[in-house]
Formats: C-alpha cells, structure tokens, sequence
C-alpha cells in the first residue's frame, strides 16, 4: 500500500485555484520529488498535507489514515515532519536545543510531574542525547553549543533537516532545501538526503528546484503546473517528456 495518497484535492483561494484535482502518491521509503515552475502548487499541497490550509475537496492519506479530518496539532504525532523555504531556526538558541524543539512531539508528562519538574530527570536527558546523535549524524556535532545565528546558511539548512528528524517521522517533507546552497553543497545534500531515508526507513516529498538534484535522487517525480499535474514517472521518463521540456526543464 502507498504510504501517502493524494487524491483529487483541489484548493481554491476566493477565484484562484490552487490546487487543481491533484492526484499522486508515494511509496513507503520512496523519494517522491514535486518539480514544477513558481507558482506551480507545491509547497500549498505541503500546507495541505500539514493541515495548515484547508482543502476545498479530495483526500490525503497516511498509510491508510485520512489526514483531512484530523487536527493540525496532531499531525506531527502521526509521523509527518517537514522543512521550510525560510528557515524556522531560534536563532537565540544553540543548535542542539534547535533540535531538541523537533521532539516535543515525543514528549509526555502529566500534570504532577510537570509541576515539579519530574520529567526532566531523565527524559531531558534522553531528548538531549538523542539531539546530539542526530548532530553528530549530519557532522554537526561542533556547533552543538553554539548559538543558531551568524552560522553559515547551508550549515542552518541540516540543523533545521536535523531537527525535522527528531521526531522520529515516517514520512519527511522537505521543502527547497537546497536552495540558496553553493553547487558543491547541492551535491553533498542530494548524497544527505538520500542516505537518510535509507538509514532512518523515510518517505521522502521533496520539493525543488535544483533539476540535477532531482533526477539524481529521486525514485519519482511528479510535475506541477498552475495547481495540476501535467506528468509524473521515475526521473528518466520525466526528462524525456515533451510538455515536461516545455512547461518547465527547458530544450536541451
């Protein structure tokens, strides 16, 4: 069974449509890539998976479960984490507590325990090590204890990846993560990505804008244009897709 299903979702924003009858899916520990021009749909179909806007119709599926009906503040517990175009960093805070943030999901304690403190004996301790595993897993582990701001961009990029990972999600969504990265930093992400999704069991949706990227990695890539889908097949056959070329990839 495919570990999220889109089907026919369309959104409207008062006459515009957003999103247009939008039907696709992702296998589980796939990397399933939304390619298309500015404007196309693809980070609205993010919010609609993440129940930060609300669908005019159709239906979003995780293994199974409808995520339209449920609650936005549920839908990290149900397995789904995602990246942002601008970065979502506490630039105050240290790195590792910028990952520590990802796990509130995981996080439990009741009323007596959290008014004394009593969960912090241990699981404080559990969550910062988990954090710095997590660091130590990207090479991040020497900014630890720096505070978040005045690093470099790309280094912001895997903190913020890092800490979309701390939730123990199944399914990741990431949205233009390597844009504004240098080209040799592309290609080490594109190498990140996809040892992560085999290391961690993840369903990767990712969209981008870096075409090399994209082909390389990804399992399936699907196109957008003014909300639909125009095309969609393993990188290969999406390349060689005339209105692929056309609407979006350019003539070679």
């Amino acid at each position: 069974m495919p570990q999220l299903e889109v089907e026919d979702i369309t959104l409207r924003f008062g006459g515009v449509v957003a999103l247009d009858d939008l039907s696709f899916r992702a296998e589980p520990d796939s990397i399933t890539s939304l390619i298309g021009p500015n404007g196309a749909g693809k980070t609205t179909l993010f919010n609609v998976v993440t129940r930060l806007y609300e669908a005019n119709s159709g239906s979003v599926r995780l293994d199974g479960q409808e995520l339209l009906a449920t609650p936005a503040h549920e839908i990290a517990n149900l397995g789904i984490a995602r990246t942002f175009q601008n970065l979502a960093l506490v630039p105050g805070l240290t790195v590792l507590d910028n990952v520590m943030i990802g796990e509130h999901s995981n996080t439990a304690g009741g009323f007596v325990t959290s008014l004394f403190g009593l969960q912090f004996l241990g699981r404080e301790q559990a969550t910062r090590r988990r954090g710095f595993e997590l660091l130590d897993r990207l090479d991040l582990a020497q900014y630890a204890k720096m505070p978040a701001a005045g690093l470099p961009f790309g280094t912001l990029k895997r903190i913020e990846l890092a800490r979309a990972l701390a939730s123990g999600p199944s399914l990741l969504l990431l949205d233009e993560p390597a844009s504004g990265l240098t080209h040799s930093e592309v290609a080490e992400l594109g190498g990140v990505i996809r040892s992560i999704r085999d290391e961690f069991k993840l369903t990767v949706l990712l969209v981008e804008h870096h075409m090399g990227m994209v082909m390389e990695i990804s399992d399936q890539v699907v196109v957008m244009e003014f909300g639909s889908k125009i095309a969609e097949g393993d990188p290969v056959t999406v390349r060689a897709n005339p209105v692929v070329i056309e609407a979006y990839l350019g003539a070679s």
